[in-house]
C-alpha cells in the first residue's frame, strides 16, 4: 500500500497519523472525539487513542461535523505549510552562508520561534537536526574544495571552521577519513569487504571503521569487487575476516527478513541533500512504498521529485538504505541500479 492509498483506507490513515506523516497532509484530516479538535496528519499534538479518531476528506467536512481546528497545526490555514517551509528554507540559507554554524538559539530567534518548536519544525521538514544539516553542508564544501587543489588551510576557512583544531576534530566524522586522505582520493583509508550469497544473487558488503560504506547486489563476485575498487580507487581494500562476516550476515538478514528493521552504522559519502533523502528512505517501513513526489513533499520540497529520484539512484547501500521502496506516482516500479526484478522481489517479500 502506498501513502496515496490512505484516503481510501482507514488502517492506512491511522498509520499515517501515528507516523505524523507530512506526505499525507492535505489528503485527509483527522478529528479526536474526546477533544472536539481536528488536525492535519502531521500534527505534533499528543497522540490520541485510535478508537477516538475520526477521519474526513476535507477540513470543511470536519467543521460541519462539529469539530474545531487545532491551534497547533492550523488545519484551516492553507498558507500555514508554505510559511513553515519558508522558515526552514531561510534557516538553511542562514546556515549555508554563515562563516560559523549559527547556534540553535540564533536560528530560532531569526525564525521567531522557541528553540524547541524551531528544532522540531526543522527536523520534520529536513530530516536532519540543524546541527547535522550544518555538518553535512560543511562536509559538502570540503568534498568540493579539497580535490580541487586547495590547501587544507584555505578549505578550512571556506568550509566555515574557525580554527584548525575544530577542523581536524570534525572532519573525520564528516568525511569518514582525514582531510589529507580525502584530498588524495581516499588513499590510506582501509575498507574491509566480503561477497556472499543471498536469495537475490551475490551481495557485496564493504565498511570503514565507522560503518557500512557500500552494499551492492549482482550475479557474480568479480564485477561487484571491480566496481568497489573503481569507486574507492586509492583506498586499501582488505578481504573480510570471520569477525566481518557477522556484519555481512546482518545485511543479508535485511534481504531475507525485512521486518527485522536493523539499524546499522553507516559511513556514506554524499551531499547534504542526498543525506536528507537517504535518511527519509530509512523512515519508510518495510511493506510500504512512497512515490518520488510524495517523498519530495515529505522533505518539504514538493518541486524536487526529480532531484529526489537522482539521490535515490546515487544510493551506495542497497537494502540498508531502502531506495527500492520508492516507486512512480502511478505505482509502477521505476529503475533500480541493481535490477528492476530484484526491486520487484524485495517489495513482494516485504508486502508478504
Amino acid at each position: 500500500m502506498t501513502i496515496g492509498d490512505i484516503d481510501q483506507n482507514e488502517p492506512g490513515r491511522r498509520e499515517a497519523v501515528r507516523r505524523r506523516d507530512r506526505a499525507a497532509d492535505g489528503q485527509f484530516y483527522y478529528a479526536v472525539i474526546t477533544t472536539g479538535v481536528y488536525c492535519r496528519p502531521s500534527c505534533g499534538a499528543r497522540a490520541a487513542r485510535p478508537e477516538n479518531l475520526r477521519f474526513f476528506a476535507t477540513a470543511e467536512e470536519a467543521r460541519l461535523a462539529g469539530f474545531r481546528p487545532c491551534k497547533r497545526c492550523r488545519p484551516d490555514d492553507s498558507g500555514f505549510a508554505a510559511r513553515q517551509a519558508e522558515i526552514v528554507a531561510a534557516a538553511c540559507r542562514l546556515i549555508d552562508t554563515s562563516d560559523e554554524i549559527p547556534s540553535l538559539t540564533a536560528l530560532a530567534d531569526a525564525a521567531g520561534l522557541s528553540r524547541f518548536h524551531f528544532h522540531r519544525l526543522f527536523k520534520a521538514a529536513i530530516g536532519l537536526t540543524p546541527k547535522d544539516y550544518a555538518a553535512a553542508a560543511r562536509a559538502e564544501r570540503l568534498r568540493r574544495d579539497l580535490p580541487r587543489g586547495k590547501t587544507v588551510t584555505a578549505a578550512l576557512y571556506d568550509a566555515g571552521f574557525s580554527s584548525s583544531g575544530r577542523f581536524y576534530e570534525a572532519t573525520p566524522a564528516a568525511l569518514g577519513m582525514t582531510p589529507g586522505h580525502f584530498r588524495g582520493g581516499g588513499a590510506g583509508t582501509t575498507i574491509r569487504y566480503a561477497v556472499g550469497g543471498c536469495s537475490l544473487g551475490r551481495i557485496l558488503v564493504a565498511a570503514t571503521a565507522r560503518g557500512v560504506c557500500a552494499v551492492a547486489l549482482g550475479d557474480a563476485d568479480e564485477p561487484l569487487v571491480r566496481e568497489l575498487r573503481k569507486r574507492f580507487a586509492k583506498a586499501e581494500l582488505v578481504g573480510g575476516d570471520p569477525a566481518f562476516a557477522a556484519l555481512v550476515d546482518q545485511v543479508v538478514s535485511l534481504v531475507e527478513t525485512p521486518s527485522l528493521a536493523l539499524s546499522l552504522p553507516l559511513d556514506l559519502a554524499g551531499t547534504a541533500f542526498q543525506h536528507r533523502v537517504w535518511a527519509a528512505l530509512r523512515d519508510i517501513p518495510a511493506g510500504r512504498t512512497e512515490s518520488y513526489a510524495q517523498l519530495a513533499r515529505r522533505l518539504g520540497m514538493p518541486k524536487a521529485a526529480r532531484a529526489v529520484a537522482g539521490a535515490c539512484a546515487a544510493n551506495p547501500a542497497a537494502v540498508v538504505v531502502p531506495c527500492h521502496r520508492v516507486v512512480r506516482s502511478d505505482g509502477a516500479l521505476a529503475g533500480y541500479r541493481w535490477g528492476i526484478e530484484r526491486k520487484r522481489r524485495l517489495l513482494g517479500r516485504e508486502r508478504s
